[in-house]
């Protein structure tokens, strides 16, 4: 998969953690300050706030139980895409659709998908699923699960962003459908070999 060559990726790591957090805090806290909390065990909490999904995806940084690549443009950080082990990241939305049909867990997760605002349409989300495979390779690799948003034959979403993906963007990495959890979500999976 060609990928813009004006990109470099990073880990999320403490030495990363102000980029991320410049990105963040400069998109109004992704979400109304989700700070890419949701797939993560603990969720948002029972009483979730911007400043306590900062301190929680603070420590998970900390303690290197995050697996999220950045997406750089030279210094800055435009985006990034999450990933890790079901049990690194539980929670998917559709849970119950999800189970229905699971004959095997995957050994990875791609949970989400960010690029900030100023820099989306440029590819960065495809630099972001690139190196995500490619650090899944290096760890072994084995099936990926994506839960991206459909979008051909779906009317416009004004003001929507797809925070799993579009499913075209899967498609490019040979991704294909595995079963409909939503009106608009699928599981789609990929088998990445080490």
């Amino acid at each position: 998969m060609t990928v813009d060559p004006g990109y470099h990726t990073r880990l999320l790591t403490p030495e990363t953690w102000d980029d991320f957090a410049a990105l963040v805090e400069g998109n109004n806290g992704v979400w109304g300050g989700c700070w890419c909390m949701g797939f993560h065990a603990e969720g948002f909490g029972k009483a979730p706030t911007p400043e306590g999904n900062r301190a929680a995806k603070q420590a998970h940084t900390t303690a290197g139980t995050v697996h999220q690549v950045l997406v750089y443009a030279g210094d800055e950080c435009v985006g990034w895409c999450q990933f890790g082990t079901p049990t690194e990241l539980p929670n998917i939305k559709n849970r119950k659709a999800y189970e229905r049909e699971l004959d095997a867990a995957p050994a990875w997760r791609i949970g989400c998908i960010f690029t900030g605002s100023k820099h989306r349409g440029r590819g960065v989300s495809r630099a972001a699923v690139a190196a995500v495979l490619d650090e899944i390779t290096a760890a072994g690799g084995g099936v990926v699960e994506a839960y991206p948003e459909q979008v051909v034959d779906r009317p416009a979403q004004r003001g929507a962003y797809l925070h799993t993906g579009p499913e075209s963007l899967f498609e490019e990495f040979g991704f294909t459908r595995d079963r409909r959890i939503a009106k608009w979500r699928w599981v789609m999976r990929l088998r990445v070999e080490a």
